[in-house]
């Protein structure tokens, strides 16, 4: 505790991690016991800031845990406080810089809590997913995000953006952390090996996430069975069926706030409002009807293929700090409910860089071994 203070002194003046650092003691003897915790600013925590990201909400307190946070300190976890998002999870910019380079983002919308995580600020964090915001950071950031299957996690007391697609994650320094901490959560461990597949067809990515991922896939293909896989048909439709479901959603979530506040809410989000809730009922339906159509085609193919690997985004973080970044790498796994995780890959020089792996709804456990596997297997 006392080292994690010193260093919240030391750097986040610099960095701006975090809205509140005040510690929430506890005696409970769990087997997270004094492990101080970073909860992103969209989870309720009693007595707590809880301000969305948005000065519209500063000074507002929580009156409650949230599930999830509640659940962690039940477990002997210490809330050491809250960590910065982007205004209601939403693309505007939090303050928050990237520890590697304060230059740079950090990605969003867990800025926060990834950049805590990242400084030794804390050991673990809690985020959450709509498209790539737990999964971006921890690329951008050089620590090891862990989208969980859509649902597995609770919500209650998290301020919604989008319901059919957001997801609690989680941030660690490694994946033997994440390891931990998912054990101490109550989640049985799994040492189960499979094949692993790269997609045929994947978005463009920049010249060093390309060399870097070429390198990689190289080194795994030295240790296990590693294929290219066609994906489904209709495979290609789901970012885009995605970004609708979450701009109709989302402008509904948000629409009472944007008509009291305008772009106060942010001017990314007010934009988002403003047009999604010009999408009719059919195009959503349609958009809802076809993540499913893909996820069944995706049980059959992770059957073949258990663990599919690709960029965790398209390059290091971007300089400058009002663009958070392309999810476009993350929303198939979000959208399709599938467990995800993020790993730093060796990177010689430079900002850090992720490779994300991801499996069949449900197969956490058997991922984080995987995931842990070729962590190790890095050293």
């Amino acid at each position: 505790m006392a080292l994690c203070l010193e260093r919240v002194t030391a750097r986040d003046e610099q960095l701006r991690a975090w809205v509140e650092v005040k510690p929430q003691l506890t005696q409970i003897k769990g087997p997270l016991r004094g492990s101080p915790l970073g909860a992103k600013d969209i989870f309720e925590a009693q007595g707590l800031a809880t301000e969305y990201g948005s000065p519209i909400y500063a000074g507002h307190k929580g009156s409650a845990d949230a599930a999830l946070v509640a659940e962690l300190r039940a477990q002997g976890a210490i809330l050491l406080g809250k960590t910065q998002t982007t205004p209601f999870a939403y693309f505007d910019a939090a303050p928050t810089r990237n520890p590697h380079n304060p230059s740079h983002t950090p990605g969003g919308s867990s800025s926060g809590s990834a950049v805590a995580v990242a400084a030794g600020m804390v050991p673990f964090a809690l985020g959450t997913q709509t498209m790539g915001s737990v999964l971006r950071p921890a690329s951008f950031c050089g620590v090891v995000g862990f989208k969980p299957s859509f649902g597995l996690l609770p919500l209650e007391g998290v301020l919604p953006f989008a319901p059919s697609l957001d997801t609690a994650g989680l941030f660690t320094q490694t994946v033997d952390d994440m390891q931990l901490l998912w054990a101490a959560m109550g989640y049985t461990p799994s040492n189960k090996r499979h094949a692993l597949a790269v997609p045929s067809l994947m978005p463009a990515v920049e010249p060093e996430m390309e060399s870097a991922f070429r390198a990689m896939v190289e080194r795994l293909s030295a240790k296990y069975v590693l294929n290219v896989v066609e994906m489904p048909a209709r495979f290609s439709e789901v970012t885009e069926a995605a970004k609708l479901v979450a701009s109709y959603e989302g402008a509904r979530t948000h629409a009472e706030r944007w008509r009291q506040h305008a772009e106060r809410i942010g001017r990314k989000l007010a934009d988002l409002v403003e047009s999604g809730l010009e999408i009719p009922d059919y195009r959503y339906q349609g958009a809802l009807a076809i993540l499913e159509e893909v996820k069944r085609d995706m049980t059959k193919l992770f059957r073949q293929y258990p663990f599919l690997v690709t960029p965790a985004a398209p390059g290091a973080a971007p300089k400058g700090l009002e663009f958070t970044g392309d999810p476009i790498m993350n929303i198939p796994w979000t959208a399709l409910g599938t467990p995800a995780i993020s790993i730093p890959m060796p990177v010689s020089n430079g900002l850090p860089l992720g490779l994300q792996l991801t499996a069949d709804r449900g197969a956490d456990s058997a991922l984080l071994a995987l995931a842990l596997d070729i962590e190790t297997s890095l050293q």
